[in-house]
């Protein structure tokens, strides 16, 4: 038996407690958690200090946190905010993106600077919703219409990212035929789950022992939801299709059939946030550091422009399809809500990854798609939260 340590785990969970408790020290820098926890990543690991590697403790618990992030992005999608005229503008909002994504990324193709045009389109046409939504809540703009209609474009960009990487981009070779044909099994099966679920909500006896073992020792709802996630991740890799797909559609499974977490179980989510954010989750950003391949992005100085042009890359296909939001929002809020759609980190690094394993891109632009999405981070909600700010002072001079 090869002998395992967790000496290298030991010094993640050390990054991933000092990174947030240091930032609480200083709560003007406004620099998400996710972000510094990468870069301490990239610090430690082979491409700097090489302190430590990732082994198979930190990778296996990084593949958990990864299935982890993923599936607290599906139940970030508040279903009943995506309807009427907020759907009709993100949906059309994301297939200009998709145009849009197309478009530059073959123009990155035919200047060299990429191998796969339709995987790079995709990584441009996400936006970070798990990022976002905490965003929207702190300046309390979550519940007016510029929020509700952010939360629907990047619920169904992150939903549609996921589905189209998925079905053209999986680690198991198959005919596009093939690949629609799982692909429309899976969706029929957690349609499925779906219809089973809403049926057991509406059993008394079920919901009273659910009531019952909650927030006993069982936590049987936290239980649930484990077992919905590993399933769904487990099926979609049995039949070849990605898992971040498996763990985003659990998620997005359990936000559409529970819809009274605020009364018979107010606790349900931040339980599960809690096992994310606080367990799993920093291991992936972490070993997203540690495998970082600074290396190959400073080999060339063309690998380090790849960085500032991916990040206008992102800004352009996120950002100009937020010009049609100006009937609702006006100029300026549509200017800052075109930069929140713009943020990108959790879908790009997952789907780096899945990128340099299947060969679709090479080591250094998977880094600097990385590092853009880093900085995009840093700067899309900073240069949103000045325009936001600027409107509402614009609002209120207009006031008096």
């Amino acid at each position: 038996m090869t002998p395992i340590s967790f000496t290298g785990l030991a010094v993640v969970a050390a990054v991933g407690f000092a990174v947030p408790l240091t930032l609480g020290f200083f709560p003007r820098v406004r620099v998400p958690s996710a972000v510094l926890e990468i870069v301490v990543g990239i610090v430690i690991g082979p491409s700097v200090l090489g302190l430590i590697k990732v082994d198979v403790p930190i990778q296996v618990l990084s593949l958990l946190g990864l299935a982890s992030l993923l599936f607290l992005a599906g139940l970030e999608i508040e279903f009943h905010r995506l309807k009427g005229r907020p759907l009709q503008l993100a949906s059309a909002g994301f297939l200009v993106s998709l145009l849009l994504g197309l478009a530059v990324a073959y123009g990155m193709k035919e200047a060299g600077l990429i191998r796969s045009p339709l995987f790079v389109c995709f990584v441009l046409s996400a936006t970070a919703l798990g990022l976002i939504v905490p965003i929207l809540k702190d300046s309390g703009e979550i519940a007016n219409d510029f929020g509700q209609l952010i939360i629907a474009a990047a619920s169904i960009a992150d939903f549609g990212t996921v589905i189209l990487l998925s079905f053209f981009f999986s680690r198991e070779a198959a005919s596009t035929a093939a690949q629609l044909y799982l692909l429309g099994g899976f969706l029929l099966l957690a349609t499925a789950i779906v219809v089973m679920l809403l049926r057991g909500e509406r059993s008394t006896a079920l919901s009273t022992v659910l009531v019952k073992l909650q927030d006993t020792t069982a936590q049987i709802r936290v239980r649930g939801a484990a077992l919905l996630l590993v399933a769904l991740v487990a099926v979609a890799e049995r039949i070849g299709l990605e898992t971040i797909l498996g763990a985003f559609i659990a998620g997005a499974i359990l936000a559409l059939v529970d819809r009274d977490a605020t009364q018979t179980h107010p606790l349900f989510r931040t339980k599960l946030e809690a096992i994310g954010f606080g367990v799993l989750i920093p291991v992936f950003f972490v070993s997203s550091g540690l495998r970082f391949n600074l290396t190959a992005l400073l080999q060339a100085p063309s690998d380090v422009m790849k960085v500032p042009i991916f990040l206008a890359a992102f800004l352009v296909v996120r950002g100009v399809p937020a010009w049609f939001y100006r009937g609702i929002l006006g100029t300026r809020r549509s200017v800052a809500a075109g930069l929140l759609q713009a943020t990108n980190l959790s879908f790009t690094v997952a789907a780096v990854q899945i990128g340099i394993e299947l060969n679709l891109i090479a080591e250094s632009s998977g880094a600097a798609l990385v590092a853009a999405a880093l900085l995009s981070v840093l700067v899309f909600p900073f240069a949103a939260g000045c325009v936001l700010r600027q409107s509402a002072s614009a609002r209120s001079a207009a006031i008096r």
